[in-house]
C-alpha cells in the first residue's frame, strides 16, 4: 500500500530464527516496516516479542550462530542491507542509521572518558582531525544538555539519566538519518525519563532523524511516535497511525496493552492484565498465535495464522473475526 513513498526502511517479510540445541526459536515471523524519512514508528509489545531481534537485524547484529535471517529483505535508504558487504556496513553502523540501546552501562566503555567516546565515532566516520572531533564532541555533549566542562569525566562520574544522555550524544554524533531507540528510558526513573524523552523529540525536530521506538510502554508511544506497530510472538498483528491505534484499537491484544494500563481518572478501577503469557517462540501455536489467551477466540481461529486486514489506508489488523460482519473488540472509544 505504501510502495510508493520515500522511505528511509522498507523490510518485506523479515524471518529469523535462533537455531538452538533446544529447538528453533521463531523469533521474527514476517515482519513488514515502512517508515518514511523523519517520522517515528513505534514498536510495542511484551518482552520476548522479536522487537529487539528486528532492530538489531537492521544493523546486521543478530549475533550469528546462533542467529539466522531464512527470510525476506532490508533496504535502509535503498541500499539492500542483508547483502552487504561488511566494509560497507561499517560506514553505515552509526552513520545511516544508530542505535540506543536499552542500558548506558553496557554502552559505555567505563575506562574512557564520555568526550573520547563521542569523538571516537566522530573520526570513524568523517575524516577530520582529532581537534575538530573533539570540538564536535563538546558540542554533542551540550546538544543533549551535558556541560561541555564534562568532557573529560568517566561514565561512572554521570547519574544513570546522564550516562544514557552521553549514549544519545554518541548515537546522534554523526547525524544518522534512522535511530534506533531500544527501550532506552528503561533503566531511568520516571521523572529523567520524561526529560530524556523530552531530549530525544527536541532532537529529532532539530536533526531530522526517522526514529523506531521500542518500548512496552503505551504512555512514551503516545508521546513521541506518529505510528505503531503491535508486536506479538514475531509478527506485527496491528498497525496503524497514534490515532488508529489509541482510538481504533481492533485487535485483540493491542486491547489488552490497553487494559492493563492503570487509568487516572478512575483510580479504583481495576487493571485488567492479559492472562496466561506469550507462547513458547520454538513451538507457536498452529493458527492465531494469541489464540490460547484471547476472550474472542473461535475454532477458525486456532485454524490458520491470520492474514493483514486493511480497515484503512494507514490501518491494518491480523485477526480472523474481522472476516465476519459486524465484528468489533470492546475497547471504549477514549
Amino acid at each position: 500500500m505504501e510502495d510508493n513513498k520515500n522511505l528511509i526502511l522498507d523490510i518485506k517479510d523479515l524471518v529469523i530464527h535462533y537455531e538452538t540445541d533446544d529447538g528453533v526459536v521463531e523469533a521474527v515471523n514476517g515482519i513488514d516496516i515502512q517508515l518514511e524519512h523523519g517520522k517515528t514508528l513505534g514498536l510495542v509489545g511484551e518482552t520476548g516479542s522479536g522487537k529487539t531481534t528486528t532492530a538489531l537485524s537492521i544493523l546486521r547484529l543478530v549475533p550469528d550462530p546462533p542467529g539466522v535471517i531464512k527470510n525476506g529483505s532490508i533496504l535502509l535508504d535503498g541500499k539492500d542491507i542483508l547483502n552487504m558487504p561488511q566494509k560497507e556496513l561499517e560506514a553505515i553502523r552509526g552513520n545511516t542509521v544508530s542505535m540506543i540501546f536499552q542500558d548506558p552501562m553496557t554502552s559505555l566503555n567505563p575506562v574512557l572518558t564520555v568526550g573520547d567516546q563521542i569523538a571516537e565515532v566522530i573520526k570513524l566516520h568523517d575524516k577530520i582531525s582529532e581537534k575538530e572531533a573533539e570540538q564536535r564532541a563538546g558540542d554533542m555533549l551540550e546538544v543533549v544538555g551535558i556541560p561541555r566542562e564534562r568532557f573529560g569525566e568517566y561514565p561512572h562520574q554521570f547519574s544513570g539519566g546522564m550516562k544514557q544522555r552521553v549514549v544519545i550524544a554518541m548515537a546522534l554524533a554523526c547525524n544518522p538519518k534512522l535511530l534506533l531507540a531500544d527501550e532506552p528510558t528503561t533503566a531511568l526513573d520516571v521523572t529523567i525519563q520524561a526529560q530524556v524523552l523530552e531530549t530525544m523529540k527536541d532532537l529529532r525536530k532539530k536533526f531530522g532523524s526517522a526514529m523506531i521506538m521500542i518500548t512496552h510502554d503505551l504512555g512514551i508511544i503516545a508521546e513521541v511516535c506518529d505510528e505503531v506497530s503491535v508486536v506479538y510472538a514475531g509478527q506485527i498483528v496491528e498497525h496503524g497511525t497514534l490515532e488508529d491505534i489509541f482510538n481504533h484499537t481492533m485487535h485483540p491484544y493491542t486491547e489488552g496493552l490497553f487494559g492493563s494500563l492503570p487509568n487516572i481518572e478512575d483510580r479504583k478501577a481495576r487493571l485488567q492484565p492479559i492472562p496466561g503469557l506469550m507462547p513458547d517462540p520454538t513451538n507457536l501455536p498452529k493458527g492465531c498465535p494469541f489464540s490460547p489467551r484471547c476472550k474472542y477466540c473461535t475454532e477458525a481461529c486456532k485454524k490458520d495464522r491470520p492474514e493483514k486486514k486493511w480497515a484503512s489506508d494507514t490501518h491494518y489488523v491480523r485477526c480472523v473475526r474481522y472476516e465476519e460482519p459486524g465484528f468489533s473488540i470492546e475497547r471504549s472509544e477514549q
